[in-house]
């Protein structure tokens, strides 16, 4: 019951962060609005300016090209990602996929087989990925974090992988964007895996269970990371040479 208790706490502590952050990111997106309006007169063309300006890719990529001026995201559009990744169709893509594999292992045994055994396993890996997801965002708001993806900056296949690998414990801080090591990122994959083996798994399952399933977590947030380094969006990724229909337009990697 403690260990229940706890995770409640976290949970309730990751919600009230997010609910705090989406109030400020609304008034700060008024007060921006003004203070561009009024300063639009001495500053230089708006298309100048346009190059340094991320633009936020599916699922949690910024579209910031190599050699470009680092853009902290604000708020609004971390919020708007955080959405993404928690409730958009990759969430339930992967969740549907996941639940596919463990239904072919039986995993676990006491959900059992059938459309409705298939369904307890979709929702199971959807909480695991919106715990996730949530505590990243929480914990990213605390610390100051911008744990978005940015593609690397260097060339050739064992740098990228090495950069992509890194990324997942890893964030950026600051105005100029240096990469720091990421409390979010690390503890928001072990937060979803701990809630699913305390809160819905099978009563005889327990923290080193889900210390396991934490670590299967891990292992995928790595995964999405090495996919969105070389498959998703942008010239310089698989998809973007080959201007794959429909995800290339999903993702601007027909973009120059």
């Amino acid at each position: 019951m403690k260990k229940r208790l706890a995770v409640f706490i976290l949970l309730s502590f990751c919600c009230a962060t997010m609910l705090s952050v989406a109030v400020r990111a609304q008034g700060s997106a008024g007060a921006g609005t003004s203070s561009t309006s009024s300063g639009q007169q001495q500053t230089t063309p708006q298309a100048q300016q346009q190059p340094s300006q991320p633009k936020l890719m599916s699922p949690n990529v910024a579209n910031v090209q190599p050699g470009e001026v680092y853009h902290r995201p604000t708020d609004k559009e971390k919020l708007r990602s955080w959405a993404f990744v928690s409730f958009g169709p990759y969430a339930f893509i992967g969740s549907a996929a996941a639940a596919g594999e463990q239904q072919a292992k039986n995993s676990a045994p006491e959900w059992g087989q059938g459309w409705d055994a298939y369904g307890v396993r979709v929702a199971n890996n959807f909480g695991i990925n919106l715990v996730t997801q949530t505590t990243r965002y929480g914990l990213a708001q605390v610390f100051h974090e911008d744990t978005l993806f940015y593609r690397c900056e260097c060339d050739g296949f064992v740098p990228r992988l090495k950069h992509a690998l890194i990324s997942t414990i890893t964030a950026r801080r600051g105005d100029d964007g240096h990469r720091v090591f990421s409390v979010a990122s690390l503890v928001a994959p072990y937060a979803g895996g701990e809630t699913a083996a305390l809160a819905w798994y099978p009563s005889r399952y327990n923290a080193m269970d889900g210390f396991r399933i934490s670590n299967y977590n891990l292992a995928v947030q790595a995964g999405l990371n090495v996919a969105l380094e070389f498959i998703y969006g942008g010239p310089r990724t698989f998809l973007g040479k080959h201007h794959v229909p429909v995800l290339s337009n999903a993702t601007g990697s027909s973009q120059q």
